[in-house]
């Protein structure tokens, strides 16, 4: 007979957790060993993966995406929890969030992983059948799924983050200490100089002010990851991340400052020639020039393989024709990526090449300033701070000296290395946005008196904080250990796309969920939480949709 919540332990004994979870994790590695080779099976034609098989059969190729992110979650949380007990760090908040996660995640590969709000990611849709699936319902996985993530759980989790309501993160995070110094440099300011301002520049659509960016300047922000030798402080992927996630904790705009930087420079860095290197990176990294990425086009969104924007040579020089949009902080920066079709008689990628267009900043009222160039801003929900263009070229003049490489033709290839980057970059931001929405949340749940007691008192609101908790820090993880597969060299396209597809639906979860604890006063444009919401909607869109994330990640698993 199954036993009440009340009558369950909070936290499952220590080593049987720890047992437990490592127990688990083979089992959910051998259905996710049983679905890909289902779905191999399925999508192959004449000895390779068909990609109109692919697209035929796409619920269950992207519920293989969404499996194959969730046992490399469990594993990530795992060797976390490793870490944490090794250095005499493993407590009992940190016990309480192993116990949830694993306790959740092994229910739901079980029984349905949530894909978006209305698709189910089910073990039948990707062929496994109740026998290969039989050591879930079994032994440690099926004891964690039914014990792990329990209300009388949740419940002691909510006390233990009440009591410790002032710290950065729930939980140790694992970093070293220096990177938890750079976390509380830019936690304080964050609190200092964005927290008490977003509100207003969101609700007034304003640019993020010159000061905060000349001060985000100062801080090295542009530079991050730079190496020294062109201006930049040469710091790890794993920097950039905690820097990302407390600056979007603040506001997501200010967060993504420093993502364009990043792309800029890490196209410069692998495509660029040792001239292009010594001109732009040093600039870049000191904030004295600010770039955006002008890649986006009306009719092709994702399918980049497909864009029409022409650059054609003039002499020494290059002019480039054609329409762009979605292009953020657009109209007050000094250079454009742009991506465009300079090999004639071409119709795929292999005919793209990348520019770096110069440009003179604009304002609100004119934001394009230069012949050739014009657009407008696109009003937007949120991600409001650096706001967001269409912009059209018509016979906009590049120096020839500014394609990139020097080499046409490589316009795709030199983007396609900056996504491992700019995926674990986006992981962070939203990551940092969820931790907004826990916080805000939070705050309001404390302070709300509903019957008499805090709504924090009530199982369910207390419920849904902890759970945001749990898959925080579940995110957090994916996007640490791909921020230091970046940092060690090796290749982690799959892991910086799980972090996004998964650190995306957190985000958006935790903000639907704070918003809810606050109930009628959460649609009110007053509360900050309204803000939160709108912003964490754009993290399942750019930087590859969820359904093109998952689509990628498919093929990878796949091979």
């Amino acid at each position: 007979m199954p036993r009440d919540d009340a009558d369950m332990p909070q936290t499952i004994v220590l080593t049987d957790l720890l047992s437990l979870t490592a127990a688990a994790l083979p089992a959910a590695e051998a259905v996710l060993g049983a679905a890909t080779a289902h779905v191999r099976a399925v999508l192959t034609r004449d000895g390779r993966i068909s990609g109109a098989a692919l697209e035929d059969n796409q619920h269950g190729a992207h519920a293989l995406a969404w499996l194959a992110t969730y046992v490399e979650s469990l594993r990530q949380l795992r060797a976390w929890a490793d870490r944490l007990e090794a250095a005499g760090n493993f407590g009992e908040m940190e016990q309480l969030i192993l116990q949830i996660g694993f306790g959740e995640y092994l229910a739901q590969i079980r029984g349905g992983i949530p894909m978006s709000q209305g698709e189910i990611a089910r073990l039948a849709d990707m062929g496994v059948g109740p026998a290969e699936a039989a050591a879930l319902a079994e032994g440690a996985a099926a004891v964690l799924a039914a014990e792990g993530n329990t209300q009388a759980a949740r419940g002691r989790l909510s006390l233990l983050m009440q009591d410790n309501a002032g710290r950065a993160t729930h939980g140790a995070t694992g970093l070293d200490e220096e990177l938890e110094m750079i976390r509380d440099q830019f936690r304080r300011y964050a609190d200092d100089r964005v927290v008490p301002h977003a509100h207003d520049w969101h609700l007034k659509d304003e640019l993020i002010p010159m000061e905060i960016i000349e001060e985000l300047a100062e801080m090295g922000v542009f530079g991050l990851t730079i190496p020294e030798e062109f201006g930049g402080l040469g710091m790890s992927k794993a920097s950039m991340v905690v820097v990302s996630e407390e600056l979007s904790r603040g506001y997501i705009g200010v967060g993504s400052l420093g993502t364009r930087s990043e792309i800029a420079a890490e196209l410069i860095l692998c495509g660029g020639t040792d001239a292009q290197k010594a001109q732009w990176l040093p600039k870049l990294a000191s904030g004295e020039i600010l770039p955006t990425a002008v890649f986006t086009e009306p009719n092709t969104g994702s399918d980049l393989g497909s864009l029409r924007t022409r650059a054609v040579k003039d002499g020494d020089d290059w002019v480039i024709t054609g329409n762009k949009t979605w292009i953020t902080h657009a109209a007050r920066t000094h250079v454009m990526t742009v991506l465009a079709r300079s090999v004639p008689d071409t119709t795929d990628y292999r005919g793209l090449s990348m520019f770096l267009a110069e440009k003179t900043p604009g304002t609100d009222e004119t934001p394009f300033v230069d012949p050739g160039l014009s657009g407008g801003e696109i009003e937007v929900l949120g991600y409001r701070g650096m706001k967001e263009y269409t912009v059209n070229f018509d016979d906009f003049r590049v120096k020839g000296e500014n394609l990139l490489g020097g080499v046409e033709g490589q316009g795709f290839k030199q983007l396609m290395q900056t996504f491992e980057s700019a995926r674990i970059q986006t992981a962070a931001r939203a990551v940092g946005v969820a931790q907004a929405a826990l916080e805000t949340g939070m705050r309001y749940a404390l302070d709300r008196k509903q019957f008499g007691k805090p709504l924090i008192a009530f199982p369910r609101v207390s419920g849904k904080l902890a759970m945001m908790a749990v898959e925080i820090m579940i995110a957090r993880q994916l996007t640490y250990f791909s921020a230091w597969q970046k940092d060690h060299d090796r290749r982690c396209d799959l892991e910086a796309g799980m972090a996004k597809l998964l650190g995306a639906r957190v985000a958006w979860a935790a903000a639907d969920n704070a918003l809810q604890i606050h109930g009628g006063n959460g649609f009110a444009l007053e509360y900050g939480i309204s803000r939160i919401l709108c912003d964490a909607r754009i993290l399942n869109i750019f930087e590859g949709a969820a359904e093109i994330q998952a689509q990628v990640i498919a093929r990878r698993l796949l091979g």
